[in-house]
């Protein structure tokens, strides 16, 4: 069993032009195959024997979803950092964190995350390799982190393991402030870490477990052993190609 989950559903400052494209009033909100994106997430949290879910959103549509599917809202804060902030304050430790556009999401890749943790860490992150993800979804569009050890990109699973983890929410919210002031996210951060990890000269999991000793925590990478774990449905080509996915499963 997993104790508890948040899904981050926040709205956009002035809407999501995508989620308006599609016409609906936030992105978790567009169907698959028959079910809303935000209908897929919490069932695969399910699959993976969650406990307690909880979902990041303001009143309106997704909060009355929500109700439907019996999982808990929390309102949302002034950025991502501080709504997970408060799904921690209300959850505690030990919570996975995901989001609501994670269209894929399969109980397996969650179940991953929690198991391959080590057990002294106090959060991990799960990142795919670019091979691994072009194997899986040829021709897709992800961003990038390039390191000693290939390209990576971020698949929205966090695993907050202890209290400690709270730290690097903290840090996090410290960073979303001063994103005009990159100097001052170096300085926290320390600028011989990013500058080695600019230019590859440092593994990823190197990389993480030296950002989170800056930060008090230890942190760790888990491997997404499938690539698809790192698409999620921000733009009208994902949508495109995530439902064609899909649909060539269903006729299997």
């Amino acid at each position: 069993m997993i104790r508890s989950a948040l899904v981050l559903a926040g709205t956009r400052i002035g809407g999501d032009p995508f989620a308006a494209e599609q016409g609906v009033e936030h992105k978790a909100l567009i169907e698959i195959d028959g079910k809303t994106i935000l209908e897929r997430v919490v069932g695969a949290l399910r699959d993976a024997q969650v406990e307690r879910i909880a979902v990041s959103c303001d009143e309106g549509a997704v909060a009355e979803l929500c109700r439907k599917l019996d999982v808990e809202t929390v309102p949302t804060r002034a950025g991502p950092s501080a709504s997970v902030a408060a799904g921690f304050e209300l959850l505690g430790a030990p919570m996975v964190v995901t989001t609501s556009d994670h269209a894929l999401l399969e109980g397996a890749w969650i179940t991953q995350l929690v198991e391959d943790t080590p057990p002294d860490a106090d959060l991990s992150v799960m990142l795919a390799h670019r091979e691994k993800i072009e194997a899986a979804m040829p021709g897709s569009r992800r961003t990038y982190l390039r390191f000693a050890d290939g390209r990576w990109s971020g698949c929205n699973l966090f695993y907050l393991k202890t209290a400690d983890a709270r730290r690097a929410i903290d840090v996090w919210g410290m960073v979303e402030a001063d994103r005009k002031r990159p100097w001052r996210i170096a300085a926290r951060l320390g600028f011989s870490t990013l500058l080695s990890m600019l230019f590859g000269r440092m593994t990823l999991a190197e990389g993480l477990s030296r950002l989170g000793s800056r930060i008090g925590v230890k942190a760790a990478l888990v491997s997404a052993e499938n690539g698809l774990a790192a698409v999620d449905v921000d733009k009208a080509e994902d949508l495109a190609a995530v439902r064609a996915l899909v649909a060539g499963r269903t006729e299997k």
